[in-house]
């Protein structure tokens, strides 16, 4: 069950790992050619009225907030990050590790921005392009919104974020024999499948419960047909 537990472990990380990336490099790459592109100021229309291409440098958060305090969002945005890791570590949900993977990615893509464009402690201004004509965003900005969805839709559907809530739906609970460890989801699965001994026995004792009991049926008619 340990070994089992490890390598589905690593499996998240991995999955964790290609998730972000792939988020990352799209957000840095869209920023790198509206850097080359819009570098001088003109706008490309793309949807009238709902969308263009406006380079502008965001020293601030989502709507220009905090932009005196741009150091301060950085040192969040780094303990985000940090946070996101250790859920994602954490969690024994493959939903989830996309879910943090995404929000993550938003985050740290915004953060290096902050990073390497500050001639500062962490004053660096993002790199945002995408004009929606109330606010001005980026890559960045539309992974962080969706792992915000996805977190709550799997609040809301009751996804199973770690061990002890799999745990609970075993009906013996952690101490059932034959298991050791915590469960997975995939070990779940297995218990509900493949049931342990003393579970295969209590629900044979409820079958036999369960049966009719057609021989002292028969004796009793037998003894009252006699008396007659």
């Amino acid at each position: 069950m340990t070994d089992m537990h490890h390598g589905r472990l690593r499996i998240r990380v991995a999955v964790f790992a290609c998730v972000a990336l792939a988020a990352l490099a799209l957000d840095q790459s869209t920023k790198a050619w509206a850097q080359n592109n819009l570098a001088d100021g003109h706008t490309i229309p793309v949807i009238p009225k709902l969308l263009s291409l406006t380079l502008i440098h965001n020293p601030g958060a989502s709507l220009g907030l905090g932009s005196s305090r741009t150091w301060l969002i950085s040192l969040l945005a780094a303990a985000a990050c940090i946070m996101l890791v250790v859920l994602a570590l954490r969690t024994v949900s493959m939903r989830w590790t996309i879910a943090f993977a995404l929000a993550f990615a938003g985050a740290a893509g915004n953060l290096y921005d902050r990073i390497a464009y500050a001639d500062g402690f962490l004053n660096g201004k993002v790199v945002d392009f995408l004009n929606y004509g109330w606010s001005i965003g980026n890559v960045a900005d539309i992974v962080l919104m969706v792992a915000g969805v996805f977190i709550v839709v799997l609040i809301l559907g009751g996804e199973p974020f770690d061990a002890r809530e799999l745990n609970g739906r075993v009906p013996d609970g952690e101490d059932a024999p034959g298991f050791q460890g915590t469960l997975d989801v995939h070990d779940l699965e297995n218990v509900q499948q493949n049931p342990g001994p003393q579970q295969a026995q209590q629900s044979q004792e409820i079958q036999e419960s369960q049966r009719p009991r057609h021989g002292h049926a028969g004796d009793a008619q037998h003894g009252g047909a006699l008396e007659a």
